[in-house]
């Protein structure tokens, strides 16, 4: 008997000794991420007991990410969270503890402590700091006293959406995409330009996907746009080179859309330094990008040079209709300086298009508005695309 007793106690030693081990690995674990960790309160009542601790459970991670998101950028954004839905914050949850419960039939407390999975705290941090004209639209958005937009300017972020190729894969919001927590972690601008990555939550991913957004379709980038406070999307299509199994470099693609039509394109190679860690390139490249997008890489032929050039056009038309059309679209092309219509008739017009930057940027920024542009000089010829002339 007494040996048993002593066996039973040997093993829950055991045990609790497997238990401390386990427990301390996951307090260092905790400790590295304590920054998205928050504690709260809970209180809650319902038909069941279950039922009630439910509704606490929703409601403190809620208020714990708030917690979260005030800590890191030292204001709330409470017209941000709200967008969220309960499914897209318990995705953000990596763990959560539950101590001092008390219940009955149908009221629960507890204290929960939640532990946030950082890569996407920090996006939702960067989406809620750089979008305060979306922000100051919501009700309750000068409670934080105009502070985000009065330090961060009134104009809006351009969206940048990562899209990442490897190994015949091409992803967006799916997981594993690196080149999209590349941007995640990528500090702050001090500049003026602001580029705000979306979140990924459930919206979004009806919004748009990687195969939309490659494809550059117009109304999925224009939602997704307004949807995080802005009028212009950047896709930063990057594409891994590899030798073997080694990241060796990043072909990256950016085309700039404007209310979902494309307006510029550009394109940039970095490569990987000898021996450097994947995720620490790929961070690197992600500064890059950013920067060649502040400094002007990607915006308008007319924000790049203001040297004007004129092109003598012939457009063949069917009706005079599609005359109106075309004319409609010319007017909507920033580089596009003037218009000057020198003959028309029911089957043809002559204009001569005045702009600045070079040929194919006028002809990446005509397509972008469903026309295509075609020959050299002197004979120039513009017409309305296939797709825009199905319509």
């Amino acid at each position: 008997m007494i040996t048993g007793n002593r066996a039973v106690w040997r093993l829950l030693g055991g045990l609790l000794l497997l238990l401390g081990v386990m427990t301390g690995g996951y307090a260092l674990a905790a400790d590295s991420s304590e920054g998205f960790s928050a504690t709260v309160k809970v209180d809650a009542t319902a038909d069941s007991a279950a039922a009630a601790r439910e509704l606490a459970r929703i409601d403190g991670q809620r208020r714990a990410l708030m917690t979260v998101i005030d800590r890191l950028s030292g204001s709330p954004d409470s017209a941000k969270l709200s967008k969220l839905d309960d499914r897209t914050i318990t995705d953000m949850v990596e763990s959560f503890e539950v101590a001092n419960e008390r219940m009955s039939a149908v009221h629960y407390l507890a204290d929960y402590t939640f532990h946030f999975r950082p890569s996407k705290v920090r996006r939702l941090v960067h989406v809620a700091d750089s979008a305060p004209a979306e922000a100051n639209s919501k009700p309750g958005a000068a409670e934080d006293g105009g502070k985000k937009g009065a330090v961060e300017g009134a104009g809006k972020p351009m969206i940048v959406l990562p899209v990442y190729k490897d190994a015949g894969s091409t992803v967006l919001w799916e997981d594993p995409n690196p080149w999209r927590e590349a941007w995640a972690q990528r500090a702050a601008e001090s500049g003026g330009t602001r580029l705000t990555v979306p979140l990924g939550d459930a919206s979004d991913l009806a919004t748009i996907d990687a195969g939309r957004t490659e494809a550059g379709k117009s109304d999925a980038l224009a939602t997704i746009a307004q949807r995080n406070g802005g009028d212009e999307v950047i896709v930063a299509l990057g594409t891994a080179r590899r030798t073997g199994d080694d990241l060796v470099g990043l072909d990256v693609n950016m085309k700039r859309y404007r209310s979902g039509h494309l307006i510029d394109t550009h394109s940039m190679t970095v490569g990987a330094n000898p021996g450097e860690n994947a995720d620490v390139f790929l961070q690197r490249a992600a500064a890059n990008v950013a920067n060649e997008i502040a400094n002007g890489a990607t915006k308008s032929p007319a924000a790049r040079s203001d040297q004007q050039a004129s092109l003598s056009v012939s457009v063949p038309i069917g009706s005079i209709g599609d005359w109106v059309r075309i004319r409609d679209r010319l007017a909507s092309v920033p580089a596009i300086r003037k218009v000057d219509l020198i003959s028309l008739n029911r089957h043809e017009a002559k204009i001569q298009i005045k702009y600045v930057g070079g040929p194919d940027q006028l002809r990446s920024s005509l397509a972008g508005v469903d026309l295509g542009l075609d020959g050299a000089d002197p004979e120039w010829r513009l017409q309305l695309s296939g797709v825009a002339g199905t319509r």
